[in-house]
């Protein structure tokens, strides 16, 4: 079975009570999603919040998955001492009726992990050693992100798959990247992943945005990957064209504020994101997920049965000086675009208007999906109205969330703010 699945921040969900699971999780199920990758550090309050989901996924009677992804960037593996962590992750779940398992094997990932030794000279010797010794409990279907030339792959045996987390970002492109390449740049790693995996498992990636805003004094990440040219859609039409090599599709992220690639709601504890955070909702990406899942699973894409339009933006040009911000402008932001993106799903051929301050421009649209831009204007919002024969079917008005294309910000902010007609 084809499984898409969404990744989990369990480090944001210290406030979280069961009924928190319990809604995201049919939020989840209710646009697509088949589960959830809880992605878990090293803190012991986490080991409680993860069996809270499961026991809230066995809640809800619903068929949603459940695996757990190790963040070997903050889990300690100097030693095989450490082995405790991630026992106390996988051992309560073994035969839960919510547990991800791939050919009777229990499923684990990482993010990372090509640093972890655990103690042995290098780390195929610490994750061969892991491997065996989770294995005393159940078999391991073990599906990492190891950051590392793939060409290795038929030398680590103990790999039944690969994660292939960088996929989902043009991560290729530097300030100095040609123009063409820029407009609309490739995302072609898979193949690479794919060609030494030798018929493993293969989890592709998937993702709308990226944007960090940390500075020295904190996590120290403040850069942008390129999500215009409607990155998400893009993406996931691949994926789809794709699916006959793609296992698992895991779309980056549920609730990684830091980042700003969250699809679900704002909610729980913010890792001190939320200067460009708070007040730029992406839930309509759920929605918009779930056409494509339809897609992934079953081969087709499902008819459209109501007219929607979504629509996203930056709020500030990316030359903006922004007046009250001690962390410089992000790296890379000389490849983003002062437009907003708009995808039309049409239930018959129509014509879509954009507007952004006092510019308006009309386009002839299909029945279907369509991609389309428009350029913010400062000091203007963003505007979405599809027409047919003479009357008005859908409507969007970024103006109603308090959206503002504002040429002198206090603080830079490279996120966007996503809605939809309603």
């Amino acid at each position: 079975m084809l499984l898409g699945c969404n990744s989990f921040m369990v480090g944001n969900t210290y406030p979280y009570t069961t009924q928190d699971w319990v809604d995201d999780i049919r939020l989840a199920h209710d646009n697509g999603f088949d589960g959830f990758a809880l992605n878990v550090g090293p803190e012991d309050w986490q080991v409680g919040r993860v069996q809270d989901c499961y026991n809230a996924a066995q809640s809800t009677a619903l068929p949603f998955k459940l695996f757990i992804s190790f963040d070997m960037m903050c889990i300690p593996c100097a030693s095989m001492d450490e082995i405790g962590r991630l026992l106390c992750h996988i051992q309560p779940f073994v035969n839960h009726g919510n547990q991800y398992y791939r050919d009777g094997k229990l499923v684990i990932s990482t993010f990372a992990g090509q640093d972890s030794k655990f103690g042995h000279h290098g780390f195929e010797r610490g994750w061969t050693h892991i491997k065996r010794r989770l294995e005393e409990i159940t078999p391991i279907c073990f599906i990492p992100s190891f950051f590392i030339d793939p060409r290795k792959y038929p030398s680590l045996p103990f790999m039944d798959g690969y994660f292939n987390w960088n996929g989902s970002w043009p991560i290729h492109l530097t300030k100095d990247s040609p123009p063409s390449e820029v407009k609309l740049p490739r995302l072609d790693t898979d193949q690479h992943h794919l060609h030494h995996l030798g018929g493993r498992t293969f989890m592709a990636a998937i993702s709308p945005w990226f944007f960090t805003h940390y500075g020295p004094d904190s996590w120290n990440k403040n850069w942008i990957y390129r999500g215009d040219d409607h990155l998400f859609v893009r993406r996931w039409e691949q994926i789809v064209k794709m699916r006959d090599q793609v296992d698992i599709a895991q779309i980056i992220s549920w609730n990684d504020y830091g980042e700003s690639h969250y699809v679900g709601p704002i909610k729980g504890a913010q890792p001190n994101s939320q200067a460009w955070v708070d007040g730029f909702p992406h839930e309509p990406w759920l929605q918009l997920n779930s056409y494509f899942s339809f897609a992934f699973k079953h081969g087709y894409y499902p008819k459209i049965s109501l007219d929607k339009i979504f629509i996203w933006g930056r709020p500030h040009p990316k030359a903006a000086n922004a007046s009250h911000d001690p962390v410089p402008r992000p790296n890379h932001w000389q490849l983003a675009d002062d437009k907003f993106w708009v995808v039309v799903l049409a239930t018959a051929p129509g014509t879509i208007r954009l507007s952004s301050g006092e510019h308006t421009k009309a386009w002839d649209v299909p029945a279907g999906l369509s991609k389309l831009s428009h350029p913010l204007e400062c000091g203007g919002t963003m505007r979405a109205s599809l027409y047919r024969d003479d009357g008005l079917v859908a409507h969007v008005d970024a103006t109603e969330l308090g959206f503002n294309f504002d040429p002198s910000p206090r603080v830079y902010n490279f996120n966007v703010l996503v809605t939809m007609s309603s």
